[in-house]
Parts: C-alpha cells; sequence; structure tokens
C-alpha cells in the first residue's frame, strides 16, 4: 500500500500499517524529526481514498480547541434577528445550538465524518497530560457528549495515527492503546532512493553526494539534526540552480537550506573539508 502511494519504506513500516488497519488500531510512530512520520498519514489517506483530517497538538491544546466551539458571533447575531418574535426564551435559546452554529474541530469532525477518515494527531508528546489522558477516553469510547445537544457516536471508527517526537514521554495507557513503530534516520540506500523519487529530474552524481553528505552531517552532535525533509528542500533547491555537483563553495551558499540552527551551521563550516572528504566532494570541480 505504501509501497504504491510512492513512499520509500522497509517491511517493518509497511507491516505497522497493514496491521493498524486490519486491527483497526490507532498507530503510534515515534522518531526524530523530519523523518516522514506524518507522510504516513498523508499516503494512508490516499491510498484508502479518504479524507485525512490533523489535530496538530501543542502546549495548551484542550478539549475546547480539540473538539468543537460554539459560534458566539453567529449565535448573537441570530438572536439579534429573533428578538422580536414571538418565541418564549426557552425556544429561542433551542435554535442556536445547532449544527450551523457549531463549529468542528478535529476530532468532532473525524466522529462526524461520512465515512471512515485518517485521523493524525500529530506530534502528541506537545500536549500536557491532561489532554492526553482526554484523548485516550475519545480513543476508547469514541463518542463526544455535547451538553447542549447530547452525545454523538461515531458512525465510522476512524483510522488513527499519532506521531511523537519525544519531547516528553508518553503515558503507558496510550501507549496500550496502539500499536507502535519506530522511525530512524533512513541509511543511504533508503534516503538515496527517496530523493530520487522524490526530486524528479534530480542529477545522479548530486542524489547521491547530496545523501552521502547528510548521512555524514547526522554523526554530528547537532542542536537539531537534519531530517529528510532537509534533504529533500536541499536537493530540489540544488536542481533548481540547475547544480549538478557539490563544492564547498555551494554548499556554503545554501547550509540553510539544511541547517536551522546558528550553532550547527559555526560547527559545520569549521569541519566542513573533513565532511567533504568523507563524503567524496571534491573542493573544486
Amino acid at each position: 500500500m505504501l509501497h504504491e502511494q510512492g513512499y520509500i519504506t522497509d517491511d517493518s513500516v509497511a507491516m505497522s500499517a497493514f496491521l493498524s488497519l486490519q486491527l483497526n488500531k490507532p498507530l503510534l510512530i515515534e522518531g526524530p524529526a523530519g523523518v516522514g512520520k506524518t507522510e504516513i498519514a498523508k499516503v494512508m489517506a490516499n491510498a484508502l481514498q479518504t479524507d485525512l483530517i490533523r489535530l496538530q497538538c501543542y502546549e495548551g491544546l484542550d478539549a475546547t480547541h480539540a473538539l468543537y466551539e460554539w459560534n458566539y458571533q453567529k449565535q448573537l447575531l441570530h438572536l439579534k434577528m429573533v428578538e422580536h418574535n414571538q418565541q418564549a426564551a426557552e425556544e429561542k435559546e433551542k435554535t442556536i445550538f445547532g449544527d450551523s452554529f457549531l463549529m468542528k474541530r478535529p476530532l468532532l469532525q473525524a466522529i462526524t465524518h461520512h465515512k471512515k477518515p485518517v485521523l493524525l494527531i500529530d506530534e502528541i508528546d506537545r500536549s500536557d497530560e491532561e489532554f492526553e489522558s482526554f484523548l485516550l477516553e475519545v480513543l476508547s469510547d469514541w463518542q463526544i457528549t455535547i451538553p447542549e445537544i447530547g452525545t454523538i457516536k461515531a458512525t465510522h471508527i476512524p483510522q488513527v495515527i499519532l506521531t511523537s517526537n519525544r519531547t516528553r514521554e508518553l503515558s503507558e495507557a496510550l501507549r496500550r492503546r496502539c500499536l507502535y513503530l519506530y522511525i530512524d534516520y533512513p541509511d543511504f540506500e533508503k534516503e538515496w532512493m527517496i530523493v530520487k523519487n522524490k526530486v524528479p529530474g534530480i542529477d545522479k552524481k548530486l542524489a547521491e553526494q547530496i545523501t552521502g553528505f547528510m548521512q555524514q552531517l547526522r554523526i554530528i552532535k547537532l542542536e537539531k539534526t537534519p531530517g529528510i525533509a532537509e534533504t529533500l528542500d536541499w536537493a530540489a533547491a540544488l536542481t533548481a540552480l540547475h547544480v549538478d555537483h557539490l563544492d564547498k563553495n555551494i554548499i556554503e551558499q545554501t547550509l540553510g537550506v539544511v541547517l536551522k540552527d546558528w550553532r550547527d551551521t559555526r560547527q559545520v563550516q569549521m569541519s566542513l573539508s573533513e565532511l567533504m572528504e568523507k563524503t567524496g566532494v571534491k573542493a573544486k570541480l
């Protein structure tokens, strides 16, 4: 399924995705940033020909922002329009608690979707433990209670993908609820195949040099180790510049595509000659 959608992967990743679908269980994917965790959810949605619904987690995320909110401005405008109607106050109140005034956030969107969607809960480790506990309850029951409306049960249970960069340890309860997959940085062969697949028309020699250089970069202890996303950005940038090989000048001029921390940039600049030698890149060609 993943291969058919152009996602370069290995057997363990493909098996985890397959079992998650067959068992209808959430799949928790951990690993460094930029190794393709989120991409699995996108590919799965394409393969299933369904919609991808994404909940981006962050510190301070609460149930309101994940579930639903009432459109208060629209409610007030409606009440203003009907204030002279001969309706009892209770009847007017009932009219403003309907679907037309309900702002569905990702979890409610997934539960009420017209067909089985893929629900991506991205970077769950960035949320706090309270939200994680709330999420666990939703994943167990697949129903949401809205006081003004009642309980809404899922018509189609979503296919859930959770991702984590391991900025904090997740609870054992959440881990038990999910299948687990860890994705690490790819080896040379896999990364080279990804570059060739995702950057059409890239020079073969350039693809090999980029991949080799990135492999060497990840050996260095950096503040923000570049992932596959940075590899692809660099490959696309160099291709747009009509570069067909790496040299010291072009590496120095485009380091900002790969490295996103000034300390990392300085460190790599200081050891650039050594990195180039290990990669097999000559200073001038």
